[in-house]
């Protein structure tokens, strides 16, 4: 990939707090075009998660950025939100009405729209459940061929579960979207648990950003964290947070940053225990089922590298 290479973004998200790091990341990269957002339900409602994506546009210069409500409940199942990570409102208790609205259309359908109008040109970034995308296919078949790549942050592969012994959230809030995402798109790359708590801001990168210039972007990202590095300071025993959908947008922009592992991905969706776990077949190639997509797996990651990438690109 060229340094200089022009990358076009279509950001998928339930835009909490670590979904807002991440917009906050690509916003500051000159290789990237936010094109468009769509919201999903997970950390905060769908209509929720859209203001507060709406929010954190106008906060960065990009009030032109279309923002499409999606989905507010699963396929197949009830739904939840994670308030106690994220707080009531998504973004910590600092959620402004921006006066901007989300455009008439659904995130499905902004998604199939402009993916019929420039085939082959868009990355689609998915820092939530998979809900959307699920839904699109169902307006667009063709979807998967229409899009440049896919980068999905989610799953566990070899640690244990954020949302349970063995499911991660994102995967876990919409385990059959996830199941036909992994199914159907040929070019899709997995950031899972795996290599996002490996990348840990700890107590310098706390006081880097507490030590920041006041400006809108810091000042929100210093009042978001408040409650993040709290909930995480309660789970880890430990200051700081992990940088989970930033480093999927980080992967965006520099792939290299991480080293990967091919096979292909089924989601568990009928254990009473394992609901929503992944189930990453990584025999041989020989005993890959046929035809079988192969999903491109982020296994492990240059931490200090990825967390000055993170600190530089966020903080203004």
């Amino acid at each position: 990939m060229s340094d200089l290479e022009h990358i076009r973004v279509i950001l998928d998200a339930d835009h909490g707090i670590d979904d807002s790091m991440a917009t906050l990341y690509l916003a500051s990269q000159p290789t990237i075009e936010i094109v468009a957002v769509g919201t999903v339900h997970g950390n905060a409602y769908s209509d929720q998660a859209a203001q507060n994506a709406l929010q954190v546009l106008d906060t960065v210069g990009l009030g032109d950025v279309a923002v499409a409500i999606g989905a507010a409940e699963p396929l197949a199942q009830d739904v939840d939100i994670a308030s106690m990570v994220h707080g009531l409102d998504g973004l910590g208790g600092v959620a402004r009405d921006c006066g901007r609205r989300p455009i008439a259309e659904s995130a499905a359908q902004q998604l199939v729209r402009l993916a019929r109008a420039e085939p082959g040109e868009f990355v689609l970034l998915a820092t939530g459940p998979l809900t959307n995308i699920a839904l699109a296919l169902r307006i667009e078949p063709k979807l998967p061929s229409l899009l440049r790549r896919v980068v999905v942050m989610g799953g566990a592969v070899g640690i244990p579960g954020n949302a349970g012994t063995h499911a991660e959230a994102n995967i876990w809030h919409d385990p059959e979207a996830a199941e036909l995402v992994f199914a159907t798109f040929p070019d899709v790359t997995l950031v899972p648990l795996d290599v996002t708590l490996s990348t840990w801001v700890g107590s310098a990168g706390l006081t880097a950003i507490e030590e920041a210039p006041s400006n809108p972007a810091n000042d929100l990202l210093r009042g978001m964290l408040v409650k993040y590095e709290e909930f995480n300071r309660g789970v880890s025993g430990r200051p700081g947070f992990p940088l989970h959908d930033p480093l999927a947008a980080m992967l965006v922009v520099n792939p290299l940053l991480a080293e990967y592992i091919e096979a292909p991905i089924s989601v568990e969706l009928r254990g009473e225990h394992t609901r929503g776990m992944l189930v990453v077949d990584r025999r041989p190639g020989t005993a890959f089922d046929a035809g079988a997509n192969l999903v491109r797996i982020a296994m492990s990651v240059d931490r200090d590298a990825a967390i000055a990438e993170f600190l530089k690109g966020v903080l203004r």
